[in-house]
């Protein structure tokens, strides 16, 4: 049996359309890459737990957050724990920038391996996958047509392969 979790991500884009993503290892579904994000913590929105996480995860403070762009549910193992999680993700804009001050502790608790910004030709030919796997298409759907006038919910999405479609 699966635990509900709830969690908020955000797409951070630059000037270019380059979004931030950070490269996770997970017991069970291993190695993928997502935007800064986490799990909400007791009495939070989603809105103020994205903004906490964006800080721990990059140590940036000054970024606005704007729309939620998408809904989506997926199952993984947190901390021996199988849950069932719910995310809402974010938009926000922001200068490309590396991540601020000292994150090791954080990035080894979350088992974080790396980070990197990813043009929209770099996430249309990824290889490891992404979450959500929409990512791609979602992003592209941004810079064409701006943020959704409301959330775009893609629903439970399986673990599985992921790759360019």
């Amino acid at each position: 049996m699966r635990i509900p979790r709830k969690a908020a991500r955000v797409a951070v884009l630059d000037p270019e359309g380059a979004v931030f993503l950070l490269r996770y290892d997970n017991e069970e579904v291993g190695v993928h890459w997502a935007m800064p994000g986490g799990g909400m913590d007791a009495g939070e929105t989603p809105s103020q737990a994205v903004l906490r996480e964006l800080r721990e995860e990059t140590g940036w403070a000054d970024l606005e957050i704007g729309a939620v762009l998408c809904l989506w549910e997926h199952d993984f193992t947190r901390a021996g724990v199988p849950v069932r999680q719910h995310e809402h993700i974010f938009l926000a804009q922001g200068p490309r920038r590396d991540p601020i001050g000292d994150l090791s502790a954080a990035h080894a608790a979350d088992k974080i391996l790396r980070w990197r910004w990813w043009t929209p030709d770099d996430l249309s030919a990824a290889v490891e996958p992404l979450w959500p796997p929409q990512l791609p298409q979602l992003l592209a759907g941004v810079r064409r047509d701006g943020p959704p006038a409301e959330p775009i919910d893609l629903g439970y999405i399986a673990n599985g392969p992921v790759g360019p479609a």
